[in-house]
């Protein structure tokens, strides 16, 4: 619909600017206020300084030259400073019901992607312990962001980095093996009170042994329980055995296993999991620092590697490998994105948490340095989770594991709440998950179930007909005419507008558009149904009932596409 408006308009101001003339980027958009009609056009304001003209007049040579009465306007009228107000014919409204229908789980996809190769990496978690929600977050938000890219025609690999070769995998090992020596009586644990304040005194040893457990170690219970299953297994075989052999080993097996399972659980999967040891194997760090000393990129400084990072205009030249010759984690994180475009990719898209914000741009612009394509890497930054509960914020502690997990909400909450949830907000927002709301029963207090119930109403209409033997209609010979009053062609209206906000969310990176969409159709529809007295579906007049059981399959399609998009399913029952 809004195409072949926008058609309309692009034939008008050719008339009016002629063919050699270049036409202006002009919008269309729904007014906030539906009685200022149903699109406004800002051309005339774009085009007072080129016409030398006021907006108001180039307005009505616009509303001149529009084909008014012909079938798709019904009416228009210049507005304000010079905007043009349009109304549909209801008749083209109606025509949009065969369309829909006819494009099924197809409807609202588009091939803008142009096949293009797109890789996004996101939760990208170290194998330590435990996903966060705000790992939650971030895989409901790559998943969704994947989703509606391959809707668009892009063709897109989902990829998982993670360290395993850096510091913290060697205190996750030290943590494990800690534990084993103190089921063994071989080493006292750390008092509680010393773990939990950075600021006190650590003990060498307690009641004549050894303290041996790391002063950053992690502390959850999950640690404990590998270190028993290793005990269980070997016995005291490993007393001398180091932290970064076997004990890392099987934290990251064991962890990892773990990790999958819950990413499993909120339906986010990969298709690509990249470890950063083997850019050490296969030679990627070495080759990314001589690439950047060719470059004349690095300089040596009190036995430091560091980045001239001032050189590409950024505030501060950075390290890459201390003193000690130990890289930081900027240079694997370098090498990483170079690797991503040896593979082929011809944009990335890293999501990722706030705290990331500062190492991105030393990392876009080394690689852009070295060849990657500009403006190719770009990053999708979320906000932090917080829980509430009975309205008080649930405190949590990553390093004690004193936090709830995804495994633990979504069982309380559900796969489809949860992942509704961890979307319906803007990324770049903090999140406040509200158990409680989302715990809800009632649908009309849950925005998730809200729109579910939408979508199941439909089918609920469907059995209805066929229990009293009424066809559903089909693509080819469905007639809306009967649909005539204001709230249902304000559904069609709602309905129209859903290829543009799936292509707004994927080119934008903000899945939470579709939330919102869904949540305002079910909005118009759950009460539409509900007063059974003036939408009675199912009537004595057969045309009636025809059109409005195609009205209830075109929001049906809508809803289970969006649904799909976001990840959550589409009931037919509740």
């Amino acid at each position: 619909m809004k195409e072949r408006l926008q058609q309309e308009f692009g034939g008008a101001l050719e008339r009016i600017l002629g063919s050699d003339q270049e036409i202006p980027a002009f919008t269309l958009e729904a007014p906030r206020n539906p009685d200022h009609g149903d699109f406004a056009c800002n051309a005339a304001m774009l085009l007072a300084k080129q016409l030398r003209q006021a907006p108001r007049q180039i307005a009505e040579r616009i509303v001149a030259e529009l084909s008014v009465g012909s079938g798709l306007i019904e009416r228009a009228e210049v507005a304000g400073p010079g905007f043009v107000n349009i109304w549909l014919s209801g008749a083209r409204w109606h025509e949009l019901l065969p369309q829909v229908l006819a494009a099924g789980p197809r409807f609202g996809h588009c091939d803008i992607g142009a096949n293009r190769s797109v890789q996004v990496e996101f939760v990208s978690a170290n194998p330590t312990g435990p996903l966060t929600l705000g790992h939650g977050r971030q895989g409901v938000l790559g998943d969704c962001i994947a989703r509606l890219l391959e809707a668009c025609g892009y063709r897109v690999t989902r990829e998982y980095y993670f360290n395993n070769a850096g510091r913290q995998m060697r205190v996750l090992g030290e943590s494990v093996r800690a534990r084993y020596l103190e089921q063994l009586g071989r080493a006292a644990p750390p008092p509680e009170a010393v773990l939990a304040d950075p600021e006190a005194e650590w003990p060498e040893t307690l009641d004549g042994l050894p303290v041996v457990f790391p002063r950053d170690g992690y502390q959850g219970a999950y640690i404990s329980d590998i270190a028993e299953a290793l005990r269980a297994e070997h016995g005291e075989s490993l007393i001398d055995e180091p932290g970064e052999g076997l004990f890392r080993i099987a934290a990251e097996e064991r962890n990892f296993a773990d990790i999958r399972r819950t990413l499993d659980s909120i339906r986010v999967s990969f298709d690509v999991y990249a470890g950063e040891a083997n850019l050490y194997s296969d030679g990627r760090i070495e080759e990314t620092l001589e690439a950047l000393r060719s470059h004349n990129l690095v300089y040596d400084f009190e036995g430091a590697v560091w980045l001239r990072a001032t050189e590409l205009g950024l505030d501060r030249d950075r390290v890459l490998v201390k003193s000690s010759g130990e890289p930081t984690y900027l240079l694997p994180d370098i090498a990483y994105h170079l690797d991503k475009f040896r593979r082929g990719f011809e944009s990335v898209i890293d999501v990722q948490g706030a705290d990331h914000g500062d190492q991105f741009p030393f990392v876009r612009k080394t690689a852009e340095a070295l060849g990657c394509p500009a403006n190719s890497i770009e990053i999708v930054m979320h906000q932090f989770v917080t829980l509430t509960r009975a309205g008080t914020q649930v405190k949590q502690s990553t390093r004690r594991a004193t936090y709830v997990t995804i495994d633990e909400l979504v069982e309380a909450v559900g796969t489809d709440v949860f992942r509704f949830f961890m979307v319906q907000r803007r990324a770049d927002g903090h999140l406040d998950f509200d158990v409680d709301l989302a715990m809800e029963a009632d649908w009309k207090k849950n925005p998730a179930m809200y729109v579910q119930y939408a979508h199941a109403r439909t089918h609920g209409i469907e059995r209805k007909a066929v229990e009293q033997g009424v066809a559903m209609p089909d693509a080819a010979h469905i007639d809306a005419s009967a649909l005539v009053l204001p709230e249902e062609i304000e559904i069609l209206k709602r309905v129209s507008e859903f290829p543009e906000v799936v292509e707004r969310a994927a080119e934008g990176r903000e899945p939470h558009h579709v939330a919102y969409y869904l949540r305002e159709l079910a909005g118009l529809w759950n009460p539409y149904v509900q007063d059974g007295t003036r939408h009675r579906v199912l009537s004595d007049d057969p045309a009636l009932t025809h059109a409005r059981l195609g009205l209830a399959l075109a929001v049906r399609v809508v809803l289970a596409n969006g649904l799909a998009l976001l990840g959550v399913s589409a009931p037919e029952q509740m």
